[in-house]
């Protein structure tokens, strides 16, 4: 039979001192908090007293590091999954706020609802559905965690509860090593909760796309 429950994990704090949007870019890894917010995610999901079966991550370092607690408590290696990776965006190494001042780059921004300034809403759905449910069936039983990113996430969230895909970014709920948790009924996900162990107050989080 598949799993049980599946947990998408938010990575930690990123070391980002100029505070641009990392996107992609290599080289952008967790801060010390991050770490501690990635132990404190995993301790929660252990706290849970739930077997954990199955770990994946995005390739990306940042949650390849957050991964790293789940496999000290859990004794399971994470398999790399690209489909659950950051978005695109053409804003990738720049500072928002001084880009968006830029006429040049107002182009960007013309279909907010797709949107145009990165990979469509519908495409990061698509994939985080795909890697979900084979992260699913390939599990004999237990509980499945998935470390992802803010937008992927979010998305996720807003296409399984019925809701549009557009939004604004300022509004997300999903934290820093938030944990998003759901079960698969009747042939569709239902999400069970949310929590946001990690403390996170004073942490930098304008990297996310």
């Amino acid at each position: 039979m598949p799993a049980d429950r599946l947990h998408l994990v938010r990575h930690g704090e990123v070391h980002n001192p100029r505070r641009v949007l990392y996107g992609r870019l290599p080289g952008y890894r967790l801060s010390a908090a991050g770490r501690r917010m990635a132990r404190q995610a995993a301790d929660y999901v252990h706290g849970l007293e739930r077997p954990i079966t199955a770990l994946v991550c995005s390739p990306l370092e940042r949650t390849r590091e957050s991964a790293e607690p789940f496999t000290e408590l859990f004794g399971i290696e994470p398999v790399v999954d690209d489909r659950v990776i950051e978005p695109t965006n053409v804003f990738e190494g720049r500072r928002m706020r001084r880009a968006l001042l830029n006429p040049l780059n107002w182009r960007h921004l013309r279909q907010p609802s797709r949107p145009s300034w990165g990979e469509p809403y519908a495409e990061v759905i698509a994939r985080m559905d795909a890697a979900m449910t084979d992260a699913w069936t390939r599990a004999e039983s237990g509980d499945v965690v998935v470390v992802s990113h803010q937008l992927p996430i979010w998305v996720t969230h807003l296409a399984i509860a019925g809701e549009p895909a557009k939004h604004d970014p300022r509004k997300r709920r999903c934290a820093l090593s938030s944990v998003t948790s759901f079960e698969r009924r009747d042939d569709h996900w239902v999400e069970v909760g949310y929590a946001e162990p990690a403390v996170t107050s004073g942490a930098v989080d304008v990297g996310a796309v």
